[in-house]
């Protein structure tokens, strides 16, 4: 496998007037194309900020961060919003779907930012994924009329549309019961299985075990990165709910 991602001694501040806090501390580590990696830590611990980092939403303030082999630093911000639009698909605990706009609209919402991309096949390709993870019933709903873990699934889809190389997922599970968190991961699991790259940032340990490797931060810096013995499936282990 290739690497996807590799990052060298990245730092990264906060100033507010004469306060700097630091929240990355000098953080290296490897992702290899196809990885599934938990990214855990408690609150206050830096995972979040990583994992912005990561999808190009925030920049460090030192060190160095490689993506398929490019040096990040090197783009300017244009470039780097079609790095972010193209190659990753992001994942929100809070799902940030627009309530006013159907689910079929808010998954074919990256696709009309993403140059050079046909809409009527991003259509096809929506209802499709729709109907695989059993929302294709729900295709005109909005938001406000599906439950939390239905919502969601129209995130993973959203995530989905442009193909990209890079899944992040930030808490994933975080407002959802365990059942629907479940469903969740077996559908994260699967895409793992079928090639797709995951970084998931979670502080919950069942969530975390469902990957194949975690990485644990702690004030701002990585103090273990260990390989799961075996990916713990998830109940139902079946993407059609």
């Amino acid at each position: 496998m290739s690497i996807l991602i590799r990052t060298q001694n990245l730092a990264k501040d906060y100033v507010t007037g004469d306060i700097i806090t630091s929240v990355l501390k000098g953080v290296s580590f490897e992702i290899q194309q196809g990885e599934f990696v938990s990214i855990m830590g408690s609150s206050g611990s830096g995972k979040s900020t990583l994992m912005y980092i990561l999808g190009f939403l925030d920049m460090p303030t030192s060190g160095a961060y490689f993506f398929e082999g490019l040096d990040t630093s090197k783009h300017d911000e244009d470039r780097l919003a079609e790095f972010r639009n193209e190659k990753i698909g992001f994942i929100f605990q809070s799902y940030n779907l627009l309530q006013r706009t159907s689910v079929l609209d808010n998954v074919l919402l990256p696709s009309t930012y993403y140059v050079g991309g046909d809409l009527k096949k991003a259509e096809v390709e929506a209802r499709k994924l729709l109907e695989r993870v059993g929302l294709g019933h729900r295709i005109d709903h909005r938001p406000n009329q599906l439950s939390g873990g239905e919502q969601q699934r129209v995130a993973i889809v959203r995530a989905l549309i442009n193909n990209p190389q890079l899944i992040l997922a930030d808490e994933p599970t975080g407002n959802l019961d365990s059942k629907s968190g479940e469903e969740i991961m077996d559908i994260l699991q699967d895409l793992n299985k079928e090639g797709k790259t995951i970084i998931m940032v979670t502080h919950e340990q069942y969530t975390a075990e469902c990957a194949k490797r975690i990485l644990h931060i702690k004030d701002g810096l990585i103090i273990s990165d260990d390989r799961v013995g075996s990916q713990r499936l998830a109940v139902n282990g079946d993407f059609k709910k």
